[in-house]
């Protein structure tokens, strides 16, 4: 199937002919742990590399290769490679490209596991992290050193929806030498493709958006052929072992069919809630691509197709109200992850991103008061129904 077919048809047939299963129109479950040779001869070329062909599945599987073939594809990528979580995917790339006496620059703004990998295990081994705001890219061009090896930022940012212009920082980063790492998790490739744009490499964590049901734990990288298979034999084979179970790819690959139609919903009813919360007179401020009043809207209008579903908010009265808030909803989960089919809302200062310091936080634009919300895809009516039930009682409080 060529790129000429529309992502939502190549995020559904991409790389299976049901002909050439028996017909079976979803893709075959290879529950195996091990593969068996023609020959002994056969197997020896498998290993050297010189014919295709499985050997084990902490190595490659038959439907995790069709699960990284449909993924690549719909990034614009050469190569992909499915691992056990997107952490396990950010990981086994740093871990391959990285060496002592390095040096990773990252956005101000990271995921939390993220900031605590790089802080409490890279570090460790000799690898300096350094923090720049990449939302002017002229900070890059003033911190890049002859160690920078790794440029590395997520867009739109995990809590407070900072955005990064791919194509002007990867330029920068490639005129020095270093390589570009985009997280995608937030927009997917059908709302951003950071390859299109300059990146060298992209990671998933699958687990949210891609699988799309709150159901399975996944992460995925792309990139250049050459690179997802060093990252393969080298991070995810010998070093982290992040190896994703066939099944979970079984079901992102159910997720994918979906995924375009999903994400025109998410982004639709996001929109009327960042609204709905932007006017609302208990909401201080409102984080969120969609509305003019972002800081960043022409950026987003330029790199994003739509703004996405990811929401971050402040409250008038702060952290308390944020508590109050949180816990009179009814219908809305309090619970942690993005991108299922519930709507979401959780306090990153406590919860995801509790492993910075007040102070870290503070640094990295992470405010004690910052809510998150993730809208799904019920109703949207019934969400505005549920955040009013939940904020009337704040503002009669304060009205008193």
């Amino acid at each position: 199937m060529t790129q000429s077919k529309g992502f939502a048809t190549r995020a559904i047939h991409l790389g299976y002919d049901p002909t050439a299963h028996e017909g079976a129109l979803t893709p075959p479950l290879h529950l195996t742990s091990t593969f068996a040779f023609e020959t002994a001869e056969a197997g020896s070329e498998i290993f050297a590399g010189e014919r295709p062909g499985h050997i084990y599945s902490r190595i490659s599987n038959p439907t995790l290769d069709l699960l990284e073939r449909r993924v690549a594809d719909l990034e614009g990528a050469e190569a992909g490679l499915a691992l056990a979580s997107g952490m396990g995917a950010i990981t086994a790339v740093l871990w391959t490209l990285l060496s002592p006496g390095d040096e990773v620059i990252v956005d101000k703004t990271l995921y939390g596991c993220t900031f605590a990998f790089m802080h409490h295990g890279l570090r460790k081994f000799g690898i300096t992290i350094t923090h720049v705001d990449l939302t002017d890219p002229a900070n890059l061009t003033a911190a890049m050193s002859d160690r920078t090896r790794v440029v590395y930022f997520e867009t739109p940012a995990n809590p407070n929806m900072r955005l990064v212009d791919i194509k002007a920082v990867a330029e920068i980063a490639h005129a020095g030498g270093a390589q570009v790492i985009v997280d995608n998790t937030y927009a997917t490739p059908y709302l951003t493709r950071p390859i299109a744009l300059g990146a060298d490499l992209v990671v998933h964590s699958a687990t949210k958006y891609l699988g799309g049901h709150g159901d399975l734990v996944a992460g995925v990288v792309v990139g250049h052929a050459e690179a997802v298979t060093e990252i393969r034999l080298v991070g995810m084979k010998d070093m982290t072992g992040a190896v994703m179970a066939p099944f979970n790819a079984m079901l992102i690959l159910r997720g994918l069919k979906t995924l375009a139609l999903r994400m025109d919903r998410h982004c639709a009813s996001a929109q009327l809630v960042a609204k709905w919360l932007e006017d609302h007179p208990e909401v201080a401020v409102v984080h969120y691509p969609g509305l003019e009043s972002f800081g960043q809207h022409a950026l987003a209008c330029r790199q994003m197709a739509q703004p996405g579903a990811m929401i971050a908010f402040e409250l008038k009265g702060g952290l308390e109200a944020g508590r109050r808030m949180m816990n009179g909803l009814r219908m809305i989960a309090r619970a942690v992850s993005l991108g299922d089919a519930e709507t979401l809302i959780q306090h990153p200062a406590s919860m995801t991103h509790s492993t910075y310091t007040p102070e870290e936080r503070a640094a990295h634009g992470i405010g004690d008061g910052l809510i998150r919300l993730s809208v799904g895809l019920e109703d949207v009516q019934d969400i505005l129904d549920d955040l009013d039930g939940a904020l009337a009682p704040i503002r009669a409080l304060r009205s008193a």
